[in-house]
């Protein structure tokens, strides 16, 4: 199923910041739920995604590459492909990204356009669904984020919120303080994207019927090979 992806979000420094934070993955991938980059070598970025649905658990090990860094322009090309550890499933994507000045003066407005495509068990989810997941998640990563880049400042706000609080949507931080450097606030990483925790109930009613059939089918596939297996012995 291939699929086209518009999303944005704000980060609350000036493009030019923003340009060297969002090019260093192995710092900022924590800020994304159930992401973990296993290396990097030059342009090219190896890591793997956890997803969790319910009864469903899917894993994805895949690498992504920059093919495009216009540093004057503030614009990004990336292609990445994965493919599922325990399945057949594979996911690919082209995404091209832009940075400019926000409204807000001091911020950054980055846009995303992400052309993808996946098969196996995602798949069945359907349009609908895609889109809507796509922007929370970038919701919940551009929340994680300015979290990690405002931590950089001891008296800012979002260092008090990691010593008392998390703030709604976010996920939650930890306050790193070495003898040389400011406090740095990293968000903990999750194990796995739970999809179920990020879109809610109206959207778990339209997904549980296919979770719960895969779920199903994949129980009664485990009792035919035990049953065939006991047969033969």
């Amino acid at each position: 199923m291939a699929i086209e992806l518009d999303n944005s979000f704000t980060v609350p420094v000036p493009p030019e910041q923003a340009w060297e934070v969002l090019l260093d993955v192995e710092r900022i991938a924590p800020c994304m739920p159930g992401a973990s980059v296993t290396s990097v070598e030059g342009d090219e970025v190896a890591g793997q995604v956890k997803v969790k649905l319910g009864p469903l658990s899917l894993a994805y090990k895949g690498t992504a590459k920059f093919t495009e860094k216009d540093q004057e322009n503030h614009t990004i090309a990336i292609e990445a492909s994965g493919k599922e550890t325990r399945g057949a499933g594979t996911a690919s994507a082209t995404v091209q990204a832009g940075l400019k000045p926000a409204d807000e003066e001091g911020h950054t407005l980055v846009s995303i356009h992400t052309a993808l495509n996946v098969t196996g068990r995602p798949a069945q989810f359907g349009r609908s669904l895609l889109p809507e997941v796509s922007g929370k998640l970038i919701a919940q990563f551009a929340s994680n984020l300015e979290a990690m880049i405002a931590g950089g400042d001891p008296g800012s706000e979002a260092a008090g919120a990691a010593a008392g609080g998390v703030a709604e949507g976010a996920s939650p931080v930890t306050v790193i303080r070495t003898p040389t450097e400011p406090s740095m606030v990293l968000p903990q990483q999750e194990d796995s994207l739970n999809l179920i925790k990020l879109v809610g109930v109206p959207v778990l009613k339209r997904v549980i019927p296919i979770a719960a059939g895969a779920a199903a089918l994949a129980i009664f596939t485990r009792f035919l090979r035990n049953r065939l297996r006991h047969s033969k012995s």
